[in-house]
């Protein structure tokens, strides 16, 4: 699959609310993704991004999601995420605007980049 073709299918499987299967379809063994804030901010491996992604459903709902692109240049595209989330512990409602650099390498994501709008 080239590029365009990955980036097609992750946006689809966004849209249709399967994140996780997403990842796993497509990161590389040795994946590197990089949040723009927290404590660790890296996670190198599918396990380690796997857990982040594992910590994520733990702790939010995901009440509405829209999904924009892909946009794609070269082996790179970009995907925008708008989500309200709830947090399972305290109930606090947040909305979000994220975007995520995707690199391709091999037809696998090697690194993952999200950026957020304040």
């Amino acid at each position: 699959m080239n590029t365009q073709e990955i980036a097609q299918d992750l946006v689809g499987l966004c849209k249709a609310g399967k994140f996780d299967e997403a990842g796993e379809k497509y990161w590389s063994d040795d994946v590197l993704s990089v949040e723009a804030m927290g404590d660790d901010r890296e996670a190198r491996g599918k396990a380690a991004v796997r857990a982040k992604g594992e910590w994520w459903n733990r702790t939010f709902q995901v009440d509405e999601v829209s999904v924009e692109g892909p946009y794609v240049n070269a082996d790179e595209f970009i995907v925008r995420f708008k989500m309200r989330t709830t947090n399972k512990e305290s109930g606090e409602k947040t909305s979000m605007d994220e975007t995520a650099l995707y690199r391709i390498k091999n037809g696998k994501i090697a690194e993952e980049r999200f950026f957020f709008s304040t």
